[in-house]
């Protein structure tokens, strides 16, 4: 990509502090246009690569006076609740050029109910659904229709706020875990109980300057917590692209023109152009694209497999960013990249943090690429478990086996207290 105009070194920020970021920073690093990364307020990992700075992903005010003291050129906003606070309306305002949705068009994430009015006015499939604010209506709405449905919170939950219920006691349960006991609180105040569909799932994304979009090689992530698509809902415990490994580009084409491009023609008669990615998780059955979700950021763990494959991804950023994509598809590297998540126990429960993790640049020397999800320093230096999903091993290979092969292997060289991982990623 050559038609970037760039008149210094660029200075990027991205802000959160996940596996997410920590690939951003990695990817952006690489970047012969950039001079220097920031991350806010960033982990361990991103602190090799550049600069961390404490700050909250949903300050607005305080994320906007640095990019200004900093002489920032390009900020990516990395994770939902960045979108929902509305950091990118503070920057743009601010006059900083800034990747990632106003608040306005990010509640195509924040508010599924939102999502779904505008695929339903775009003319994009999805699954037919109800809305409930009501436990007992909704209660009643399930006795009517029975299993198996989709129970969804309207709001943003961490990945944790969908049930797939094959029974109606399931469904029931699920119902009252968000509208009577309240569990995740406002985010769960109403429910979107749609219709169960079997078949592939798929992610797709969408880099988009509010008119037009060029797409990414699609990933496939895996929700539940072991094997066989076993256990709870997390936020991903691992990720392969390209996928599906073959006809995915006609694929991709088809989601462009049968989803994306409406999409983006209906927020722009809302008054919300859509600049940045747009994430779209589908129900590929048959001939069929359902979309299923929208997501207003990068996919995590998806991102983590999509940047190895792909080359400089900052062209497209900026030129997203500033409202004008110029540049094709970026055509990835050949081969497929695999990537595993090491969670601690007993994750998608609450865990403690603490406890050495050993390995990483063994895994590294490997061949791997170690992005830290949750992790901290330790007090006498070292890294240590911050949270569930402590981080995602990937690897390239020349083919889907090969990649994830060279991950596990990789993977087989870290370790730390309470350390489990799926087996059966990429397989």
């Amino acid at each position: 990509m050559t038609s970037t105009p760039v008149s210094r070194a660029l200075t990027v920020l991205v802000v959160g502090g996940g596996g997410r970021e920590h690939a951003l920073a990695w990817a952006v690093r690489q970047s012969p246009l950039v001079d220097r990364v920031i991350c806010a307020p960033g982990n361990p990992g991103t602190g090799l690569l550049g600069e961390n700075r404490e700050f909250a992903v949903s300050d607005s005010a305080g994320l906007t006076a640095l990019a200004q003291a900093e002489r920032v050129d390009l900020v990516i906003l990395g994770p939902d609740a960045a979108v929902a606070a509305g950091v990118g309306d503070a920057l743009v305002a601010a006059g900083i050029r800034c990747f990632g949705p106003g608040r306005e068009a990010g509640q195509l994430e924040s508010s599924k109910i939102y999502a779904k009015q505008v695929m339903q006015r775009a003319g994009v499939s999805t699954p037919a659904f109800e809305v409930f604010d009501d436990h007992l209506e909704a209660l009643e709405h399930l006795r009517r229709r029975g299993a198996p449905v989709v129970v969804k919170a309207d709001g943003l939950a961490l990945g944790k706020g969908a049930f797939v219920c094959h029974t109606a006691d399931q469904a029931q349960e699920a119902v009252d875990f968000l509208l009577r006991r309240r569990e995740l609180g406002s985010a769960g105040s109403r429910v979107l109980i749609e219709d169960c569909l079997v078949g592939e799932e798929a992610s797709f994304f969408a880099i988009c300057d509010g008119e037009t979009a060029v797409m990414l090689p699609p990933a496939h992530d895996y929700k539940r917590a072991f094997d066989q698509d076993q256990g709870g809902n997390t936020g991903g415990m691992g990720s392969y692209a390209p996928a599906p490994p073959r006809g995915w580009r006609a694929l991709n084409r088809r989601v462009l023109q049968e989803v994306v491009e409406p999409t983006l023609q209906e927020m722009i008669r809302l008054g919300a152009p859509y600049r940045g990615c747009l994430y779209v998780g589908a129900m590929l059955i048959g001939q069929e694209i359902q979309v299923l979700e929208f997501n207003a950021r990068f996919g995590d763990p998806e991102i983590e497999v999509q940047l190895p494959l792909l080359p400089d991804p900052v062209p497209l950023l900026w030129q997203s960013a500033g409202g004008h994509l110029s540049d094709p598809d970026p055509e990835p590297r050949s081969g497929a990249c695999v990537g595993v998540v090491a969670a601690r126990e007993p994750y998608p429960d609450a865990v403690a943090p603490g406890g050495q993790v050993q390995g990483i640049e063994e895994a590294e020397r490997l061949g791997c690429q170690v992005f830290q999800m949750a992790t901290r320093a330790g007090p006498g230096g070292g890294i240590e478990v911050g949270g569930g999903r402590v981080l995602i091993c990937t690897a390239l290979g020349r083919d889907q086996m090969a990649a994830r092969a060279k991950a596990y292997s990789g993977l087989a060289a870290i370790s730390f207290p309470g350390m489990r991982y799926r087996q059966d990623i990429g397989a």
